[in-house]
């Protein structure tokens, strides 16, 4: 295969069961490079966010591959692990998933910690991050202060701090209302275009938005 920043060969995942193995990935294939946008779509159950989650590092694959910047993140073990999936990925979901005692600014601050102490650097772009997403003037409010379009947004600007290779989304806009979700896409495509961006989506909307769409069926993606 050609080089690329994320390539996925013949991935697989199934799970134990007393009869037959219960069988969610079958041989997914996946070539994208910085810049592009995928959009997962299929109906619950077909093995959509299953996929997500092993290309985010959150569940490991029966068999098959992944490797994103030339690194298999499944050859990593602990620390090294966690440390690569920090600098490299960046993740939204559906619920924005903000610590409710700390303030817009320090919640986007939070994939910094991980890595270890924050500098004056992290809190300059951690602010115009929020900027970027129309919140300049809300970086020291509580998330139960911010409407639920709002709290999204900080949820945009956190999963961007690190600068990730990856941004994985898994129903971003699928707890608001149509024009806040309009507000939410524009902002999330025109702050990743130099990231390999994959969303999960059930809006046919938002999937026309990305720009390629494949669909989950039966535990196959393909072309949709």
């Amino acid at each position: 295969m050609p080089t690329a920043d994320l390539i996925v060969s013949e991935l697989r995942k199934e799970y134990p069961t007393p009869t037959q193995p219960l069988v969610v990935l079958r041989g997914v294939n996946l070539l994208l490079s910085p810049g592009e946008r995928l959009a997962v779509v299929g109906p619950s159950g077909s093995g959509k966010s299953t996929l997500l989650n092993i290309l985010g590092t959150l569940d490991s694959p029966s068999g098959g591959s992944v490797h994103l910047g030339g690194v298999n993140p499944f050859s990593l073990l602990g620390k090294e692990l966690a440390r690569f999936r920090s600098r490299t990925i960046g993740f939204i979901f559906q619920d924005h998933h903000l610590l409710p005692q700390c303030t817009a600014l320090e919640n986007v601050l939070l994939p910094r910690l991980a890595l270890g102490k924050t500098t004056e650097e992290d809190r300059r772009r951690s602010v115009e991050l929020l900027g970027q997403v129309g919140l300049a003037e809300r970086v020291t409010h509580l998330p139960a202060e911010l409407s639920g379009g709002e709290r999204q947004r900080v949820a945009i600007a956190r999963a961007l701090i690190n600068r990730p290779a990856l941004l994985l989304c898994d129903e971003p806009t699928g707890n608001l209302d149509a024009k806040t979700a309009d507000t939410v896409a524009d902002l999330l495509l025109s702050l990743s275009r130099e990231t390999i961006l994959i969303g999960v989506t059930h809006s046919a909307h938002l999937a026309e938005r990305f720009g390629r769409r494949m669909q989950m069926a039966d535990g196959e993606l393909v072309d949709g």
